[in-house]
Formats: C-alpha cells, sequence, structure tokens
C-alpha cells in the first residue's frame, strides 16, 4: 500500500469509499437473506407483509435519492449527506435484532432506506467531483467491486456462524453491527470532501427536469424503458429452482453471480473510459437480452449455471458505466441532481417492471415472461445508441 496521493491505484478518497461500500454491503448480506424467513417463522408475519416491507423500503429510498442529490447540489455539500445517511442505516439496520413484532421490522426497514436514500446520491456526486474525468469509469467500477465482495462476504460469514457456531438469527443480526460501525468510522475520519468551485448562476438549483438539458432527459427516458424489463432478481431464483436446482444450492448460486460481479465491474469501469459510455453499455444490455432469452428458454441446471454466471457481466459493464455516463452528461453544479433523477427513473420502473413479470409469468408462462424482458433490453440498446449523444 503505498501512502502517497494513491492506494492500490487508486486516489484516497476512492479507495475509503470502497471500503464504506464493502463494509455496508457485508452488514446488509448478513442480515437480509435471511430477514424473509425471521419474519415468516419467529415473528409470524404473512408472506403479504414481507412485500410490504421491501416495498415501502425501496419506495422510500427511490424518492429520497432524488431530493437529496438535489439537496446536496443546493448546500454546495457532499460529504455531510453521506455520513448521516451511511450512520443512519448501519445503526438501524441490525436493530431488527431486537424486533418482537413485525411492523418494528418495518419501522427498521424504513430507517435504513431513508439512510439509503440521503447518501447514495452525494455520494455517487462525491465521486465523481473526486476523480480525473477519465478515470470516473474506474472509480465507479471500483466503487461496485467492493459492494458486490461485501455481498459475498456477509452471507458467507451468516452462513459458517448458522452451521458451526450460532443457530439464532438475532445474534447473527446483532454481530452485523461489527462491519456496519466500520463502515461509520472510515467515513468519518477518512473521506474527505474538496470544496467545489461552483460556476456564477443567477438562481439557486431547482428540483425540476428543467435544470437538464434534453439529452440527460432522453438518457433518463432510455433508463426507464430498460428498467421496465429488468424485473426482480428474484425471479431467476425462481426460475433456478423450477429447472431443478435445488433449493439448498440458490445461495451458491446467487454468490457465484456476485463473484462475476465484483471480478468484472472495475474493467467493466475502465473499459468505458478507453472506448466510450455508450458502447459498454449497449454491449451489458445486449448480454441481458441474451441471458434472458436464455432463461426463457432453459431446460436443465447446467443452463442455469452458464446463465448466472453470464449474467454478472452484465452488471460489471453497465453500472459503473452508467454512473460515469451521468457525470459525463451533467455538470458538477447539478451532478447530485443527476444521481438522485438517475436513481429515480430506476426506482420508478423497477416496480411495475416485477408486477409485469409477475403477471405474464403467471398468465402466460415463463418464455413470454422473460422474453419480454429481453425485447425490452434490445428496444433500449437501439434507443441509446440511435438518440443520445456522448461527451
Amino acid at each position: 500500500m503505498r501512502m502517497g496521493k494513491k492506494i492500490f491505484g487508486f486516489q484516497k478518497n476512492i479507495f475509503y469509499l470502497g471500503l464504506v461500500s464493502f463494509f455496508t454491503d457485508m452488514s446488509s448480506e448478513m442480515i437480509y437473506p435471511l430477514l424473509p424467513v425471521f419474519l415468516t417463522t419467529v415473528l409470524n408475519a404473512p408472506l403479504s407483509f414481507v412485500g410490504l416491507v421491501e416495498g415501502v423500503a425501496e419506495s422510500t429510498a427511490s424518492i429520497l435519492k432524488l431530493v437529496f442529490g438535489w439537496v446536496s447540489d443546493r448546500l454546495n455539500k457532499r460529504k455531510a449527506f453521506v455520513s448521516f445517511g451511511y450512520t443512519l442505516s448501519s445503526f438501524a439496520r441490525p436493530m431488527i435484532a431486537f424486533a418482537a413484532y413485525p411492523w418494528h421490522v418495518l419501522f427498521i426497514r424504513f430507517a435504513d432506506r431513508v439512510g439509503k436514500g440521503i447518501r447514495t446520491a452525494p455520494r455517487d456526486a462525491l465521486i465523481a467531483d473526486t476523480c480525473k474525468v477519465d478515470e470516473k469509469g474506474k472509480a465507479f467500477g471500483f466503487n461496485r467491486s467492493m459492494d458486490h465482495a461485501g455481498a459475498i462476504a456477509g452471507p458467507a460469514i451468516a452462513t459458517l456462524l448458522l452451521t458451526y457456531a450460532i443457530k439464532d438469527y438475532r445474534a447473527i443480526f446483532a454481530l452485523a453491527y461489527i462491519p456496519a460501525v466500520a463502515a461509520v468510522l472510515v467515513v468519518l475520519f477518512l473521506v474527505k470532501e474538496k470544496k467545489r468551485e461552483i460556476v456564477c448562476v443567477k438562481e439557486p438549483v431547482r428540483l425540476r427536469l428543467s435544470i437538464f438539458d434534453k439529452n440527460f432527459k432522453s438518457f433518463l427516458l432510455v433508463i426507464f424503458v430498460f428498467t421496465l424489463g429488468n424485473s426482480s432478481d428474484a425471479f431467476l431464483l425462481l426460475r433456478a429452482r423450477d429447472t431443478g436446482i435445488d433449493v439448498a444450492m440458490l445461495p451458491m448460486l446467487w454468490i457465484l453471480l456476485h463473484i462475476v460481479k465484483m471480478a468484472s465491474s472495475t474493467p467493466g469501469g475502465i473499459l468505458s473510459d478507453k472506448i466510450g459510455r455508450k458502447t459498454v453499455i449497449v454491449s451489458g444490455w445486449i448480454i441481458y437480452f441474451l441471458v434472458y432469452l436464455g432463461f426463457a428458454f432453459a431446460r436443465m441446471p447446467a443452463h442455469i449455471w452458464f446463465l448466472f454466471a453470464t449474467y454478472g457481466f452484465f452488471y460489471g459493464l453497465t453500472e459503473s458505466a452508467e454512473k460515469a455516463f451521468v457525470a459525463d452528461l451533467a455538470g458538477s453544479e447539478i451532478r447530485g441532481s443527476a444521481y438522485g433523477a438517475y436513481n429515480f427513473a430506476i426506482g420508478a420502473g423497477a416496480l411495475p417492471s416485477s408486477i409485469i413479470m409477475g403477471i405474464l409469468w403467471q398468465k402466460y408462462g415463463v418464455t413470454i415472461a422473460f422474453s419480454f424482458g429481453a425485447a425490452m433490453a434490445l428496444i433500449s440498446s437501439i434507443l441509446l445508441l440511435l438518440f443520445i449523444k456522448e461527451r
């Protein structure tokens, strides 16, 4: 490790924010894979309540990402919101260990997502503000890699503890405080914010679409169209089960997906720095198109293992490239608002996408359901190539 301006080839701020993502996701994934079972078997909550918890949580986060991205622009501050958001989530999340009733979990999950909504857009803007112009893809790729590494470590630790040491869900949830506190300490004491030079404007940044140019608004629309076909990955696990993969192997399938995500995110971001964002994003969407067609017609467990591994490259190519593209298209003075709008577009499409997938699967079968997701990815690729300009 170098003690100069960079750590492992990354600027210090980028590296420390990557550590924050790693510890935060480790804490989250020690809890959330076990949460539906805890709710339904320990707290005796109905399945409908599980859906309510997740729906309220994600809707809350989606709206707050938009609001606090704008607020961070308005006040010209990033770290304050990043620190508060991570602190709120980190201390709220493991409180599930002390829940006595299902509504306790609903309140805690709500608080956790409020924290995520407060921090996400300012954090992405802070990453973009920190890194060099030609290293944005690399920076976001590293952050996503660390996030996925935490998503591997968290369930692996929980599984080992449940198998060999602790049989109590509550004890596992309480132990999630350890990485959560580590994340808070890193963001409070190691992450820095460089004062940005804002071009003089006649009035403060307002929370409205008119602050963005036509190109960026078109990009948001294309993202929304793609997300309409990008349903919850839970449907992939259901497809795996129906194809003959044992339920006990589903966590291993999930870990495989995150290993590929982790391994491909940084190279995918670097590639977008070198050959352009649109090329890399469209490549990822074409992989999505092919993978969803594969899920539509898969017949054997071997097909599913191959498709899950390939699906990880979709994330590696698109997550960091899309976030770097937002920074390319929006100036520093409205960058927080831009990330808020980007996350809101994804959130707005996420809920109906899963509803559409469920209805299509139930009424017309698995082939039609997954073919719809593939078609939306292909349409989005064409729209991005034809109508979005790359700077």
